[in-house]
């Protein structure tokens, strides 16, 4: 079963890359933490379709529950650092801090997390939370 949750991951992964929308993904992500609830990344993913549609008060449950299966995962805390901007909840910098610190240690987790930031601003070139989060993320 681990194997198909896999592949069916995978695959909704190049259906977003590929620029499907949101909307038809969130069930499809859904469908996957369901059947792998403790699959931080898939609640990653979720978080990220929701803050996309512009559902923050359901991407903070999800962020929220993304770190706290995996604490170290910078994606994980910028969502929801996101989702905590735009329901105007309290505790932004301790998670900013984690993924500055994170990116200080490999290029390579800097690299993915800007490429990320940079598709968020292409797919939603408004918005505000994240261009925040981007500034804090690029300063010196």
């Amino acid at each position: 079963m681990t194997e198909v949750v896999t592949d069916l991951f995978d695959q909704a992964l190049e259906r977003y890359k590929a620029g499907e929308d949101a909307t038809v993904l969130i069930p499809v992500f859904q469908d996957i933490c369901d059947h792998t609830p403790k699959n931080a990344t898939g609640w990653a993913c979720l978080a990220w379709l929701y803050l996309l549609e512009d559902k923050p008060k359901i991407a903070l449950k999800f962020a929220q529950k993304s770190v706290k299966l995996d604490k170290s995962s910078p994606q994980a805390r910028v969502n929801l650092v996101l989702a905590m901007l735009e329901t105007d909840t309290k505790g932004v910098r301790p998670h900013i801090e984690a993924v500055q610190q994170l990116m200080s240690f490999d290029t390579e987790i800097r690299d993915s997390v800007l490429e990320n930031v940079e598709d968020g601003l292409s797919r939603k070139p408004d918005w505000k939370s994240m261009q925040r989060v981007k500034n804090w993320l690029t300063e010196s």
